[in-house]
């Protein structure tokens, strides 16, 4: 586990809302629409889909990386957030260190959270803000607000890029703490002991040491 206990448990729903899309749903999302219309609708039918998936509301690993390579890949852009998160070793990093770098980030992020989607109930929800950025812009960021059951209204930022296909999610705030930041710090620790090739190994291995926000 690399984040603490409260923090931890509003990102894994947050995720669980992008990382729980079935292919019904998929189809019915377009990416160039308005960035808040977007992140609705992406968000309220994998809360949807979720809801009907009792394998993965179980955190069944193989139900969770079906779900993800499958539908989570064409909205989200594994190789920014990666890079983002490596730093300023990423120029240093080799095109095969970067292609492990973003696989081995891609199935730790699976892996850490496939019980994620056990926080998903019939009663979870997802509220999206109004749109205060420019709507013309090729970076944003929509917020929303994740009401549990069984806990307090979670603050939820999705940071997002627009590309030539449309919009790609890279980032996520949950309650003022962004995910790449938080994993820059660790990486910097573990690249400055071990280099690239020891995050690599490390992600692999599920070792990445916990830091509380």
């Amino acid at each position: 586990m690399l984040l603490a206990k409260h923090y931890f448990s509003a990102l894994l729903t947050a995720l669980a809302l992008v990382l729980g899309m079935s292919h019904a749903h998929a189809q019915n999302v377009d990416r160039k629409q308005p960035p808040a219309e977007f992140v609705d609708k992406i968000a309220t039918q994998a809360l949807e889909a979720v809801k009907d998936d009792a394998a993965a509301q179980k955190g069944d690993r193989a139900a969770i990386n079906s779900l993800v390579n499958q539908y989570v890949l064409p909205y989200v852009n594994f190789e920014k957030t990666t890079r983002l998160a490596t730093g300023r070793y990423w120029r240093q990093a080799s095109p095969e260190q970067r292609n492990a770098l973003v696989e081995a980030f891609k199935n730790t992020l699976i892996r850490t959270y496939s019980g994620a989607l056990a926080n998903v109930n019939k009663l979870s929800s997802i509220q999206v803000g109004p749109f205060r950025g420019d709507a013309n812009a090729d970076d944003v960021v929509v917020r929303t607000t994740i009401i549990q059951r069984d806990g307090p209204a979670v603050g939820v930022d999705y940071r997002m890029e627009q590309s030539p296909e449309g919009w790609l999610i890279y980032d996520l705030n949950v309650e003022g703490i962004w995910l790449i930041q938080n994993y820059r710090n660790q990486f910097a620790e573990v690249i400055q002991r071990n280099g690239i090739d020891g995050l690599i190994d490390s992600l692999n291995k599920q070792t990445m040491p916990v830091q509380n926000p």
